[in-house]
C-alpha cells in the first residue's frame, strides 16, 4: 500500500488507525461492563458501560470527521463538509443528555426505594479494574499518536479516554463501598457516573451550537495567528481578521495593509506566504482569504467611488492632449491611495528632457488636472 505523502494523509491515517483501536477496546469494554454489571448487580458498572459506549459513538464521530476533512468542496458545499461533522456531534450530545438523566434518576430512585439497591460482588471490581488499565492505555496510545502529527482533535480524544479511566475509578469506589457494608454508595457512583456522561453530552453538544453559529477561534489560536501573519515579510499592519468554526477545522479572512505602490505580484505572493504559514502553524485552518490593502481601510474606504482605469485614461488624454510626450507613454500606473488617484507615467528614455524638463512636464500635468478633485500628485519617469 503506498504511504501518505501529504500532512493531510498522514493525519487521516492515524486518526483512522487510533479511532478503530478506540472502537474495538471500548466495545469490548462497554459490552464487559453491561453485562458484568448486570450479573455482578452493580448499577455503577452498568452506567459506565453506558460511557464506554458513547466514547464508541465518539471515536466513531473522530473517524468520520476524519474521512470527510479529506474531501473537497463541491458545488453543493462550497466550503466542504465540515458542518455534516458538526451535526452529528450535536445529535450526539443530546443522546448523552437523555441517556445520563436516565442513569441518575434510575439512581436517585433505588437511593429512595432501599429496597431496590442493588448488592455487587465482586467480579464487578475486576470488570472496573480492567476498564481503568484499558483507558489509561488508550489514553497513551492517542495522545502519543496525537502529539506525533501534531492533532488537537486526537489529543483532545486522548484526555476523553482518562476521564473514562476516572469514570471507572468511581465505580471501584462505589463497588468497594457497597460490599464493605454501605448500601448506598453503588447508587452514589452510578449518578457521578452519571453526571460524567451528562458532562461529555453537554460539551459535546453546545460546541456543536457554538459552531453552528459561527463562533470564532479561541483568543489563544487568534493570537499565534496575528503572530504568524506578522512575521511575513512586506506585511505592514493587519486589520478585519476573522475567523470561522467549521466542524474540526475552521476559516480565516484577513485584511493585510502592504506598501502602497507594490506590484501586484508582489502583494500576491505575501497572501500566498501568509496562507502557506497560517495552513502550517495553525493545525485546524484550511481555508485562508487575504485581501491585499495598500493603506489601512478598516474605518473607511476612502477611495470607494473613484472610476476605473478605462475612464481615467478618457480623461487623462482629454486633459493631457495637448502634451505630445503623452501620445507615446511607455506605461500608466495609476495609485488609489487617500481618496486620490496618484498617477505614474513612463515616457520613453530617447527624448532629451532632463531632471528639469521632467520635473517642469510634471508641474505642468498637474495643473492640466487641477480642477479634477479626483486627481492626486503626478510624476514622470524615463524608462
Amino acid at each position: 500500500m503506498p504511504q501518505p505523502n501529504s500532512i493531510a494523509d498522514r493525519r487521516y491515517e492515524a486518526t483512522k488507525k487510533t479511532a478503530v483501536v478506540g472502537a474495538l477496546v471500548n466495545l469490548l469494554l462497554a459490552a464487559s461492563k453491561t453485562i458484568i454489571g448486570i450479573i455482578g448487580q452493580s448499577q455503577s458498572l452498568v452506567a459506565d458501560g453506558v460511557h464506554s459506549l458513547s466514547d464508541l459513538m465518539s471515536d466513531a464521530l473522530v473517524y468520520f470527521a476524519a474521512r470527510h476533512a479529506r474531501h473537497d468542496p463541491d458545488l453543493e458545499h462550497p466550503y466542504g463538509h465540515g458542518r455534516f461533522e458538526t451535526v452529528g456531534t450535536m445529535v450526539l450530545g443530546g443522546l448523552l443528555l437523555l441517556v445520563s438523566a436516565g442513569i441518575i434518576w434510575d439512581a436517585f430512585g433505588r437511593m429512595f426505594s432501599p429496597e431496590e439497591l442493588l448488592e455487587p460482588t465482586a467480579i464487578t471490581l475486576f470488570a472496573a479494574g480492567f476498564s481503568i488499565l484499558a483507558n489509561e492505555w488508550l489514553y497513551r496510545y492517542t495522545l502519543n499518536i496525537g502529539n506525533e502529527v501534531n492533532s488537537d482533535m486526537l489529543r483532545a480524544n486522548a484526555w476523553h479516554h482518562r476521564s473514562d479511566a476516572v469514570s471507572s475509578v468511581a465505580v471501584v469506589v462505589g463497588v468497594a463501598g457497597t460490599m464493605a457494608g454501605l448500601p448506598y454508595l453503588d447508587a452514589v457512583a452510578a449518578v457521578a457516573v452519571g453526571t460524567l456522561v451528562a458532562k461529555v453530552g453537554w460539551d459535546l453538544g453546545w460546541g456543536a451550537v457554538q459552531e453552528l453559529v459561527d463562533v470564532g477561534l479561541e483568543q489563544e489560536r487568534v493570537d499565534e495567528i496575528r503572530k504568524t501573519i506578522l512575521s511575513v515579510g512586506g506585511v505592514v499592519d493587519f486589520h478585519m481578521l476573522r475567523t470561522r468554526s467549521l466542524g474540526k477545522h475552521a476559516s480565516l479572512d484577513v485584511h493585510v495593509q502592504v506598501e502602497p505602490r507594490l506590484s501586484v505580484s508582489e502583494g500576491h505572493m505575501i497572501s500566498l506566504e501568509i496562507e502557506e504559514r497560517v495552513k502550517t502553524k495553525i493545525d485546524e485552518i484550511e481555508d485562508v482569504t487575504v485581501h491585499i490593502d495598500p493603506e489601512r481601510d478598516e474605518s473607511a474606504l476612502l477611495c470607494c467611488g473613484l472610476p476605473l482605469r478605462a475612464e481615467v485614461e478618457e480623461i487623462l488624454n482629454e486633459r493631457w492632449k495637448a502634451f505630445p510626450e503623452v501620445a507615446d507613454k511607455r506605461a500608466l500606473f495609476l495609485h488609489y491611495l487617500a481618496g486620490k488617484i496618484e498617477v505614474e507615467l513612463v515616457i520613453p528614455r530617447d527624448r532629451e528632457m532632463g531632471l528639469e524638463g521632467i520635473e517642469q512636464l510634471e508641474a505642468a500635468l498637474q495643473q492640466a488636472l487641477a480642477g479634477d478633485g479626483i486627481f492626486g500628485s503626478v510624476r514622470v519617469y524615463q524608462g
